[in-house]
Order: structure tokens, then C-alpha cells, then sequence
């Protein structure tokens, strides 16, 4: 069993969503009581609609966050592939209450060097090269941020990605070795088609990547207990 996976935590519920939520609010206000400035990074897809109601339990501590994302398709921000212009859109992320700072892995027309050369600069410069608080979804594959079974992990703290098996196939990505700073991971995976992939990891698969990763909080609803 890998380092990190022997605090998982398997939460199994009806609403895992809402159970995800609170939990990115207890980790985010914990956060902000130790050191201020939370550093969040968030995955988009599925995982990011716990974004909405985090925001607005959390209120003024919101506007303190330092935000991230786990991995970035390098796409526009208008297309509807990109994790950023999607939480925009679907009202996940709002104008009306902006985090304190926040990092885009890829900005349109960006090439993917100049965008890891960026990152990786404020990374180190504005969140210390570490980060306090994850938001993370999984693939059916197991795949977490754009970090899949069966390949190298990375180095450094951010990584081009550019094969991706799951289209768009070139991607930015944030590394293992800044993801396990995060004293807090939550994990939120529902759906028959991640039974597998959940399964693998609660028995500490080493082959996934989110066994790498501390205080792993996994909110679904399928019981892989048995």
C-alpha cells in the first residue's frame, strides 16, 4: 500500500456531492485558521460543481483564497473543453465574488512551454510551491488532473502533457509532487463507471496517482467497502 492512501477515507451517500461540499468547507476554513490565504487547486468536469455552494457557505473567506486548477486542455477559454472558461460559464466561479488571486494553467493562444514556464514561476512566487486544499475528480481509468495510470509521473511542479489519451490530447498539469503538499484532498467520483477505478483505489492501488496523495477524503455513491 502506498504512503498516502492509508488515511483514505471512503465516504459512501446518496448526495456525495453535498457531503464533498462540506468537507471542501471545513478543509478551506481549517486552512485559513492556520495560515490565511487557503490555496485551493480545483479540477474541472463534475468535481467543480461543489465550487457554487463552497463559495457561498464560506463567504468573506472566499475573496481570501488562492486558487489553481489541477489541470488545464490547451484550448481557448471559449471553448467548451476548458476547465476555467466552463466554471465561468456555469456560474461555478463568479465576478461578484472573486478569490484573491488566481492562477490559469493555459491562457488562450498561449504554447504549452511558455505556459509551464509561467506556472511553475508563480507557483513558486505566490503559493510558496505548495498548496493547502485539493478539489479533485477521477476517470473511470483512475486518472486524476491530467496524471493517468501506467506512465511516469512528471517532474517539477507543473507539466506539459502532450498525449493524452482522453481528448483534448495536449494539456497542462500540475505534478504528484505539488498535489501531495495539500494537507486536505478531496475526491469526488459518482457513477457505476468509476466502481472500478474506486475499487483499485481504496485497496491501494500504487499504479493510480491519487494513492500518492495525503488526507484523501473520497466522496461517492458506490460501495466498493466489499
Amino acid at each position: 500500500m502506498s504512503p498516502g492512501v492509508t488515511d483514505l477515507e471512503l465516504h459512501v451517500s446518496a448526495d456525495p456531492l453535498a457531503a464533498a461540499t462540506a468537507a471542501l468547507v471545513a478543509a478551506l476554513r481549517e486552512a485559513d485558521d492556520a495560515n490565511g490565504a487557503p490555496r485551493l487547486a480545483i479540477a474541472g468536469g463534475s468535481a467543480a460543481t461543489a465550487i457554487r455552494g463552497t463559495r457561498e457557505a464560506v463567504g468573506d473567506l472566499w475573496r481570501r483564497v488562492r486558487l489553481t486548477w489541477t489541470d488545464e486542455r490547451c484550448v481557448p477559454l471559449s471553448a467548451q473543453d476548458s476547465n476555467r472558461g466552463s466554471a465561468q460559464r456555469d456560474g461555478s466561479l463568479s465576478e461578484k465574488t472573486p478569490v484573491a488571486m488566481e492562477l490559469p494553467l493555459f491562457e488562450t493562444g498561449e504554447a504549452p512551454e511558455d505556459a509551464v514556464r509561467r506556472v511553475s514561476e508563480a507557483l513558486g512566487r505566490d503559493f510558496d510551491a505548495g498548496l493547502d486544499v485539493l478539489l479533485l475528480g477521477m476517470g473511470g481509468d483512475g486518472h486524476i488532473a491530467s496524471l493517468f495510470p501506467n506512465r511516469p509521473p512528471p517532474e517539477g511542479l507543473v507539466a506539459h502533457v502532450p498525449n493524452s489519451p482522453k481528448p483534448p490530447s495536449d494539456r497542462i498539469t500540475l505534478t504528484v509532487k505539488i498535489l501531495s503538499t495539500a494537507r486536505r484532498a478531496i475526491l469526488l467520483a459518482t457513477g457505476e463507471g468509476k466502481r472500478e477505478a474506486l475499487a483499485r483505489l481504496a485497496a491501494g492501488d500504487p499504479l493510480l496517482p491519487a494513492t500518492r496523495l495525503r488526507g484523501l477524503a473520497v466522496f461517492t455513491d458506490q460501495d466498493v467497502r466489499h
